[in-house]
């Protein structure tokens, strides 16, 4: 058996950093993961090129039972902070949107960072243990199905349940539930909203168009592109407000952002009366969108022979088209884990649980889940570098 001051389970984005930290401070830490290779999710992240951070990154950005609670994290370790590293090993970077950072190279240079900070600070890092069991003494104690492990910390970093096919567990709120710790239901965050019956009917024939729009939901709202499928909608704005999303709930989009459609319509109908009605609504929208809702909205007549009631109608619905999801597309598409170990158990600004002496929980298994566009990689660099201060 091998003794630590410090084992970090879970290689990902918070693992890593929390490994790091803590090895840096001096203390003998190890590293685990089931996987064959670190860092799975930043590597898909980004389309490859993994956005690493945003600028933006405060508080009322992040979801939370306690809406407070990453304010510590955030501000001990922020943006600016992570930026400094990436400059300081030479990665190439951009900003593509509304602060989102990306690598102008590849994913695989943040993980490189990463693993060699890790070695730098002396973190035995061992993949390929598959956790088996966990209890605590006077030390904790880490089965596997390679060796047993004791530290007198713990750290918790093995993310949520998405994206099963990419390895994700419930391992972390399996262990937090074994200690004592509260649980936030989870559910699926970041993902695209699923409908049926009529509403499925129009958008499956619109499956791969994408446009502006402002989806909202609830008091969120969110100006990005939304996108068609064969299910329903995603795309950005789709994505950020399905973690505002709960069952029965409506959401509402704008599909003509800074433009009074109304005001637009019956401007049409006075100086062009012979054109078509679609074709009119066409010029407003893209071609395929613009045929489905005329088709349900308008009569089959020039413009010029509409009423001024029904344009007015069908512009209300182009700024507030009114939906109610049936679902989402679940863990399998879900880039986050909303919910997870509730914030009322853990310090703010260690991330150790206030019951349990030595044990951490970092990263996406805690309560706290950011927009899309970089706030998650932030959060899990934040929170790992908390818990590596103190572990």
């Amino acid at each position: 058996m091998t003794q630590f001051d410090v084992v970090v389970i879970g290689a990902g984005a918070a693992g890593l950093f929390a490994a790091m930290r803590a090895g840096q401070r001096g203390r003998r830490v190890l590293l685990l993961d089931h996987a064959e290779e670190v860092g799975k999710k930043i590597l898909i992240s980004g389309g490859g090129r993994c956005n690493f951070t945003n600028t933006g990154c405060v508080p009322e950005r992040f979801l939370s039972r306690n809406r407070h609670f990453a304010r510590s994290a955030l501000s001990r370790f922020t943006q600016h902070d992570f930026i400094a590293l990436v400059r300081k090993h030479r990665i190439a970077f951009h900003e593509k949107t509304l602060g989102q950072l990306f690598c102008d190279g590849s994913a695989r240079q943040v993980v490189a960072m990463l693993l060699a900070e890790c070695d730098a600070a002396g973190v035995d890092l061992r993949l390929r243990h598959r956790v088996t069991d966990i209890t605590r003494g006077d030390r904790f104690r880490i089965e596997t199905d390679r060796g047993a492990f004791t530290s007198g910390s713990l750290v918790l970093a093995t993310g949520g349940l998405s994206i099963p096919k990419m390895g994700a567990t419930g391992l972390a709120h399996d262990v937090a539930h074994r200690f004592g710790l509260p649980l936030v239901d989870p559910r699926p965050g970041l993902v695209p909203l699923t409908f049926a019956g009529e509403a499925l009917d129009l958008m499956r024939p619109l499956a791969g168009l994408a446009l502006p729009v402002i989806a909202r939901c609830g008091k969120a709202a969110f100006p990005e592109a939304m996108l068609f499928t064969h299910r329903g909608l995603s795309g950005p704005s789709v994505l950020q407000v399905s973690s505002y999303w709960r069952e029965r709930e409506a959401v509402t989009l704008d599909l003509l952002p800074g433009q009074d459609a109304t005001a637009l319509l019956l401007a049409a109908k006075r100086a062009r009366p012979k054109a078509e009605s679609r074709t009119i609504l066409a010029e407003l929208l893209p071609q395929r969108l613009a045929q489905a809702f005329a088709a349900l909205h308008l009569p089959p007549r020039v413009i010029g022979e509409t009423g001024d009631a029904e344009l007015r109608r069908l512009g209300a619905l182009l700024k507030a088209w009114r939906l109610e999801p049936s679902g989402t597309e679940g863990y399998a598409k879900a880039e986050v884990t909303l919910g997870g170990v509730d914030t009322a158990g853990l310090s703010s600004q260690t991330m150790a649980a206030k019951d349990v002496p030595g044990l951490f929980v970092i990263g996406e298994a805690v309560d706290v889940t950011g927009w899309l566009g970089g706030y998650n990689f932030q959060w899990a660099w934040s929170s790992g570098w908390a818990a590596g201060e103190a572990a």
